[in-house]
């Protein structure tokens, strides 16, 4: 592997091979699906595959924000796992009924993390009131606040 370091404004910068780039920062975790295409000489984007690879960065970052895998959010959605697969690595452009059907399983999945967070917060509650506490609502209404 070449490397190479430059500095630029007082730091220093290494320069390496993007399929060198890629490993690492999929190992980093921070290249979430493909890379978006370079434009061509003319300054313009293949249309087809920036829009696979911005749909499969959304896609991707959704599915891990939601703590969910490939293979559940395939089940979820009613789409086969090999779908979405292809979708996250840009190979295949999704229709409309697709997507929806990601999206919605996607919502569900955060309706379904957010009745959790809300049934935690009761049970919180209600432990703090057994031992004693009182909300401070009720201590602002009792003096006046």
């Amino acid at each position: 592997m070449t490397v190479k370091t430059l500095e630029l404004g007082g730091r220093r910068w290494v320069i390496l091979p993007e399929k060198y780039f890629r490993r690492l920062a999929a190992r980093a975790g921070e290249l979430v699906g493909p890379l978006l295409p370079r434009p061509d000489a003319r300054g313009q984007y293949p249309a087809v595959q920036y829009t696979r690879a911005a749909i499969a960065r959304k896609v991707v970052k959704a599915r891990r924000q939601a703590g969910l895998t490939q293979s559940e959010l395939a089940r979820r959605a009613g789409i086969r796992p090999e779908t979405l697969n292809r979708i996250e690595k840009g190979r295949a452009t999704p229709d409309v009924a697709t997507i929806a059907k990601i999206q919605r399983a996607l919502v569900r999945a955060s309706e379904a993390e957010d009745a959790q967070d809300l049934a935690a917060a009761d049970a919180a509650l209600a432990e703090a009131r057994a031992k004693g506490a009182v909300p401070l609502s009720e201590i602002k209404a009792k003096y006046g606040l």
